[in-house]
């Protein structure tokens, strides 16, 4: 569309006529009125004001069987009310009321809103210029193809009552005789209007002979036929046949259309160049008024001269109550007056300024607000006008608090967190660096708090945690650092002068810990194991030193807890021993590196062997042997103790099948079995299929287990050792003595045995007190109808004072040392000359 085009108005290309009727004018004088000034429209007039529109398309609306149709009165057949549109108003505009209201004639006005003239969409789109667009299109895309063709003689109603149904604004007349189409158009319905005769045929109504076009041809081509002999529509054919009837109104709504796309883009430009215009000032007030961020206009001196409806919001203040004022009434006086010479200099040397600032409200209240300064220069103006756009960020700055101390702090005690520490120790390994100052590092882990959590509940835990972050706090220096890790992990960073103060400060914590706790009533212990690591000595940076004292920590829980512990360099050898055994053991497991050991007992009265007690044994190729001691806690750590209880069972059934296979009477065959594997409720099921895997009874097997078996539930630990029991397996107490020695387990528990533990035999019979405990375990043991073994007999002397104690069995290196597979049968051999076949 040519650019001059998008200017032209109304004015320019109306038709400055207005033919007008009264709306009791007959049809008939209306149409005639229409013919002699050659409209295709007309207006209703009542009362000297346009009251409707009546067209020639409306035509197609009338009974032309009704014999009274000249009479009718145009009121009763016009369209109303009558869309109008002022001169001035650009071409543009008109098109998007024509597009909006769905007509196609508008009734112009002047400038005292009297009608001037009408307007149609034919006179807009002959304006614009597009021609060149016709020649691109071809009429095959544009032309009605399904045109009725009536006889010659087919009568006028009859044929206008088919275009009606039809819905069809032209229909072609054959006359047969003269061989010769003809055209009747909604146009031609006028004349019928006026000679309005029901036995006229349609031949004497219709156009011929008719212009034709070939499909192929451009609808520009078709536009210029048209214009040169002055008709409306073109017949369609293709090598003479007739395909269709194209019509001026589809090159015009092709037009339109080309147009109205065109009209489109240039709207949209508009409205782009409206929103970024500063001088629409009704446009930015709309913006303004909507806008949720508060927003004030100074003059240059600093007056309000506008704010908007989320300025109130913001600040409390209305509008007649700032306007006129300077802003200085919401000023906090948080802020020096260098804060407001740096602000007003960013304005002046960058035309803006943003950041964070603290105001007042009206009532008071302050708040932080995000605050931009712009300053506005008219165009061709010296003026100079500045814009205040802010919004309220307390609650976005609560909440990046609340993120900071959920991101740096502990959300349980309160405390910094892992990453805040690390934070804190960096800074202090480098101003020590500096210094040259030492540095504590501890850890401090709680001891058996997983116990409490499991019998208090984890609420109890929670509060048990903040009460030791508070005993804890209490005893650090100002500058110290107390963090908890997670779980019941706490460390300490604190400046010291010598390792005096770190021994001193453990204690300290030692002490203050073992002071019981009020917890929901009741008064719980909470003992703690320490490990410390000093900068420089134990490590130059963050990681090392927190592993060492990490390391140190695991040794105190080791040497029996509650204790603290510096770290040693063997520590850490210690430390990667466990760590490679760790990595080694769980392979161990899964490819059957372990073997059992097996170490007789011998009957103090008959001298024979009184059963055999099962011990595992790991060798491992890289570590070499590796003690139970060091392995089994490793086993229960890592969650595997039942899993490898399963091994030595599955083993020891494998034995016991053996043993009856070769004919072996060796007793019992003993097994330890892990607390964990009882309390989980599993252990009497696990030996049920062991013995029905092997086919074997379980008068030939005794459990093993210690009293610390039956701390975490007893009622668990009966049932099933009653289980076991039913199935004759033996129960024997292992390290009788040395743990609880709750005496009311051996009334309670179905025990057949009871052995008394390697520590007190070891200080027999010299010692005054330990041979009158294990005199009094036997002589208790005896009256219980309880089976005594002790356990570590290493030497003559403790065998005859337990002989004559009447003990019952001993176990030890004086009768044999534990011995692998092969050297078990020949032990056995040399005992039973009648079984020489063992060791075959």
């Amino acid at each position: 569309m040519p650019k001059s085009s998008r200017y032209q108005k109304v004015c320019d290309v109306f038709t400055n006529k207005v033919i007008s009727c009264l709306k009791h004018t007959h049809l008939i004088e209306a149409v005639r009125l229409m013919r002699a000034h050659n409209v295709s429209a007309i207006f209703v007039q009542e009362h000297r004001s346009i009251c409707g529109i009546w067209t020639e398309a409306d035509c197609m609306k009338l009974d032309f069987n009704n014999p009274q149709i000249k009479s009718v009165e145009i009121a009763s057949v016009m369209s109303s009310p009558v869309i109008s549109i002022s001169s001035q108003r650009l071409l543009s505009d008109a098109a998007l009321v024509f597009h909006q209201y769905s007509v196609r004639h508008l009734l112009v006005t002047d400038e005292s809103a009297l009608p001037c003239g009408v307007i149609s969409i034919t006179d807009i789109v002959r304006n614009q210029g597009l021609d060149h667009y016709l020649q691109f299109r071809p009429v095959n895309e544009q032309y009605s193809k399904n045109i009725s063709i009536v006889p010659a003689n087919m009568g006028v109603s009859e044929a206008i009552k088919l275009m009606y149904e039809r819905n069809e604004k032209v229909i072609l007349v054959f006359n047969k005789q003269q061989n010769e189409h003809g055209i009747i158009t909604q146009r031609d319905l006028l004349h019928l209007i006026i000679e309005h005769e029901s036995k006229h045929f349609c031949w004497d109504f219709a156009s011929w002979p008719l212009y034709q076009i070939s499909p192929k041809n451009s609808l520009f081509d078709a536009y210029r036929l048209m214009s040169d002999n002055n008709v409306r529509h073109l017949v369609v054919t293709d090598t003479q046949e007739i395909k269709g009837v194209l019509s001026l109104e589809h090159l015009i709504n092709e037009i339109e259309s080309a147009y109205c796309s065109e009209l489109e883009k240039v709207l949209a430009q508009r409205d782009i160049a409206l929103q970024h215009s500063q001088r629409n000032l009704y446009l930015a007030n709309k913006i303004i008024d909507a806008s949720l961020d508060g927003i004030m206009i100074t003059q240059q001196d600093g007056v309000i001269i506008q704010v908007n409806p989320a300025f109130t919001t913001l600040t409390g203040y209305q509008e007649y109550e700032v306007i006129g004022k300077q802003p200085k009434i919401l000023s906090s006086g948080k802020h020096g007056k260098s804060f407001y010479i740096k602000m007003w200099q960013s304005i002046a040397d960058k035309g803006v300024w943003q950041g964070e600032i603290c105001n007042r409200k009206k009532n008071g209240d302050l708040y932080t607000e995000w605050l931009s300064i712009i300053q506005i220069r008219e165009p061709n103006c010296s003026e100079v006008v500045y814009a205040a756009i802010f919004s309220d960020i307390t609650e976005r700055k609560n909440a990046e608090e609340k993120i900071v101390q959920l991101a740096y702090f502990d959300e349980l005690t309160g405390l910094p967190n892992r990453r805040l520490f690390n934070d804190r120790l960096s800074m202090a390994l480098a101003a020590a660096h500096r210094n040259n100052d030492m540095l504590a590092v501890m850890f401090i882990d709680l001891d058996r708090f997983k116990e409490i959590n499991d019998s208090l509940g984890h609420s109890a835990g929670d509060e048990l945690l903040k009460m030791v972050a508070k005993r804890l706090q209490a005893l650090l220096c100002e500058g110290d650092t107390l963090a908890r890790l997670g779980g019941d992990e706490f460390v300490v960073l604190c400046e010291v002068d010598n390792i005096a103060s770190v021994i001193s400060l453990a204690d300290q914590i030692l002490n203050h810990l073992n002071i019981p706790f009020q917890l929901e009533g009741l008064e719980v212990g909470a003992t703690a194991s320490i490990g410390a690591a000093i900068y420089p000595e134990d490590g130059l940076d963050s990681e090392t030193l927190l592993k060492h004292a990490d390391i140190a920590m695991y040794r105190s829980k080791e040497i029996g807890r509650n204790s603290f512990q510096l770290f040693k360099s063997s520590m850490n050898a210690r430390s990667l021993e466990r760590l490679a055994m760790m990595s080694r053991f769980q392979h161990a497991l899964e490819n059957d590196e372990f073997e059992l050991y097996f170490q007789p007992k011998q009957c103090l009265k008959t001298q024979t062997i009184k059963g055999v007690e099962a011990l595992l044994r790991w060798y491992d190729p890289t570590l070499g042997m590796i003690s139970p001691a060091q392995f089994i806690p490793l086993a229960e750590e890592l969650g595997l103790i039942v899993k490898l209880d399963l091994w030595v069972l599955n083993s020891a059934g494998m034995q016991l099948a053996l043993w009856q296979q070769k004919g072996i009477k060796a007793g019992r065959l003993a097994v330890n079995v892990s607390a964990c594997h009882l309390s989980q409720g599993k252990l009497s099921k696990s030996v049920e299929q062991m013995l029905k895997r092997y086919n074997l009874s379980g008068d030939c097997l005794e459990i093993e287990l210690t009293e610390s078996s039956f701390i975490s539930s007893f009622s668990q630990a009966k049932k099933q050792l009653q289980q076991l029991k039913k199935m004759d397996v033996h129960i024997a107490l292992d390290d009788f003595g040395t743990g609880y020695s709750a005496l009311s387990y051996l009334t309670k528990l179905p025990i057949d045995t009871l052995k008394i533990d390697a520590s007190f035999i070891a200080k027999i019979p010299d010692e005054y007190g330990n041979s009158e405990v294990v005199a009094a375990i036997i002589a208790m043991a005896t009256s219980l109808n309880l089976c005594v073994v002790a356990e570590g007999v290493e030497k003559q002397t403790q065998y005859n004072y337990l002989q004559s104690l009447g003990c019952d069995v001993i176990q030890g290196y004086y009768y044999c040392r534990p011995l692998a597979q092969r050297q078990w049968f020949e032990f056995y051999a040399q005992l039973t000359p009648a079984y020489p076949s063992v060791t075959s």
